[in-house]
């Protein structure tokens, strides 16, 4: 993602602190599953939870009118049109977030006049969504950062600006479609406050919009507001903040928000959190029981106003592929057993916005058939098999309520002496094995498809690996150093970075797993792995520190790096 830092951090806070359906066809997964119709637009004296409900799914338009900078183009992504926006619509979604950040487009006090040509632009990408039959949830968005966060050295200028801000929003939108919601402050955040103070600041300004939105009359007299929590996190002591000021205001036409990336080593690939294991599940099932107790059995809906992984902040791949799809699976099943509106944070790295096509089709499948029912899946998606000394290999299916019903290559059924079900224990014969894999040639061979009698079938990559081979190489601290590899078929999961004592070194000093991509990356297509300059920053001078790279294949390489003022050299071990 291009989002800014500040905002990265936010979320990466939040992630610290929480500590029945189609079958699927034969053959290619289909590009998204059928949606149930959607339902005649809830009246308002039904109350915000009808519309919240109406909403599930959501999309957000991100890095688009959220940019800082001149226009909605500023951060790569393309003009909005209505192409895009009937798009979304095609492919399911009954509602779009529209980020907005106003900053830029904002003059000075006493006024804070927003500019007109701004604002009607704004005004024109919500009624296109809306043209749609999308409901819209339109916010505050980097603002919360960029100046809202002085609130707590400021207060009276933050709640001025932030005051006049809502008082142009509301007029201008204050007779528009009650399909059309209010979002006061995206991730709100307060500079050098403890949290608990932050709860207090947050309470005013979401106070001030509430009086300010209700005051302007029309239909903003009765229009759904949605209120975050601090950070939008999902813990305990910010939910109930939150619940204090909206059963002090008193209004059944409002709705929290909170935000969801995942367990933090997980969402980034640090700390060994190469998989979505049971830390990572435990940490997503808080959240939605706390988010279930608090809100939504109280009679509060709850919009899950952004979602994803923070890894994603850099490239989608930061996760592996199996350990993403489990991830965004069990999502969708928690948020529809705890009645919660999900919308996808999506900064234009999943669907294209001219040619509007996913760019990752497997995963919009998983994430779109878990609006409806739950997928099988499986401890793992890739099977490793070493030339020469092929053995048999058992997978645990996890049905999640299915039942397997074959396995499958290239829509053909694998017979059960070639790959045999045990409970739910998948296990793929040596002889099988041999035979996909052939020539023993390093790379994948085969894809097997597990199908299930719900849900999307899982995907297993048969590939054929030898332990990879790393060579020496020489770098700088500033421009970074590409080491050799000859990756043999195989992927690197993690990197384990220890001084000659054993203790950590890098940027996570905590851990010796350091963050893929930050410190380290894979170059597949270049035969390189990639030790990053601010990796490199945090080496001792003259002490070699001892690397471990581990592979998915279960293999580990181990390396030594030594830096000698700005130069770095590298040699296998």
């Amino acid at each position: 993602m291009k989002r800014p830092l500040r905002t990265t951090l936010a979320a990466l806070a939040a992630g610290l602190a929480l500590t029945a359906g189609l079958a699927a066809p034969a053959g290619a997964a289909p590009a998204h599953p059928q949606h149930p119709a959607h339902p005649a637009h809830p009246h308002r004296a039904d109350g915000a939870a009808a519309t919240v409900a109406a909403m599930q799914p959501g999309w957000n338009l991100g890095n688009s009118l959220d940019s800082v900078g001149p226009d909605e183009t500023a951060w790569g992504n393309p003009r909005v049109t209505p192409e895009l926006l009937a798009a979304v619509k095609d492919e399911g979604f009954r509602s779009v977030r529209v980020p907005v950040t106003w900053d830029d487009h904002q003059g000075g006090a006493p006024d804070y006049a927003i500019e007109a040509d701004y604002l009607d632009r704004v005004e024109e990408v919500v009624d296109q969504a809306l043209a749609e039959d999308l409901y819209v949830l339109l916010d505050v968005h980097h603002d919360s950062w960029i100046w809202a966060n002085a609130m707590s050295s400021d207060p009276d200028t933050v709640r001025d600006r932030f005051r006049a801000t809502w008082e142009q929003l509301a007029e201008r939108f204050r007779d528009h479609s009650d399909r059309l919601l209010f979002e006061s402050l995206n991730e709100p955040q307060f500079a050098d406050v403890e949290d608990a103070q932050g709860d207090v600041l947050l309470d005013d300004l979401n106070t001030v919009f509430h009086e300010v939105v209700r005051a302007s009359g029309g239909g903003n007299a009765d229009r759904v507001l949605v209120l975050p929590t601090l950070h939008t996190n999902a813990g305990q002591e910010r939910l109930d903040a939150l619940a204090s000021t909206i059963a002090a205001l008193d209004d059944p036409h409002l709705a929290a928000t909170v935000h969801y990336y995942g367990y933090w080593p997980f969402s980034v690939n640090v700390a060994g959190g190469t998989r979505f294991d049971a830390d990572a599940r435990a940490d997503m099932t808080g959240t939605f029981d706390r988010v279930r107790d608090t809100f939504v059995d109280r009679g509060i809906p709850v919009i899950l106003g952004e979602y994803g992984l923070l890894g994603f902040d850099r490239h989608t791949g930061t996760i592996e592929q199996g350990e993403k799809l489990k991830f965004f699976e069990e999502l969708g099943h928690q948020a529809r057993e705890a009645g919660v509106t999900t919308m996808l944070w999506d900064n234009g790295q999943h669907l294209d916005r001219t040619g509007f096509t996913w760019s990752d089709p497997e995963l919009w499948a998983h994430v779109s058939s878990s609006w409806t029912t739950r997928s099988g899946t499986a401890s793992t998606d890739q099977v490793f098999v070493r030339p020469g000394d092929v053995a048999p290999q058992t997978v645990t299916l996890e049905p999640h309520g299915t039942t397997i019903e074959g396995l499958f290559l290239d829509g053909e059924p694998v017979a059960t002496e070639d790959a045999a079900v045990a409970g739910d224990e998948l296990t793929l014969s040596a002889a099988y094995l041999e035979r996909l894999i052939g020539d023993g040639s390093h790379g994948e061979h085969a894809t097997l498809e597990a199908r299930f009698s719900a849900g999307m079938p899982w995907r297993i990559h048969v590939i054929a690996a030898d332990t990879p081979v790393l060579s020496d190489a020489m770098g700088s601290v500033a421009e970074g150093v590409s080491i050799p590899t000859q990756f043999r078929g195989d992927r690197l999961a993690t990197m384990a970075s220890v001084d000659a004592a054993g203790q950590p070194v890098g940027p996570q000093s905590w851990t010796p797993f350091q963050e893929f991509d930050a410190s380290f990356a894979p170059d597949e297509e270049a035969g390189a792995v990639l030790l990053r300059p601010d990796y490199l920053a945090t080496l001792p001078d003259g002490a070699p520190v001892s690397l471990t790279f581990h592979f998915w294949s279960g293999d580990t390489v181990d390396y030594t790096v030594t830096r000698s003022g700005d130069t770095v050299t590298g040699a296998a071990r």
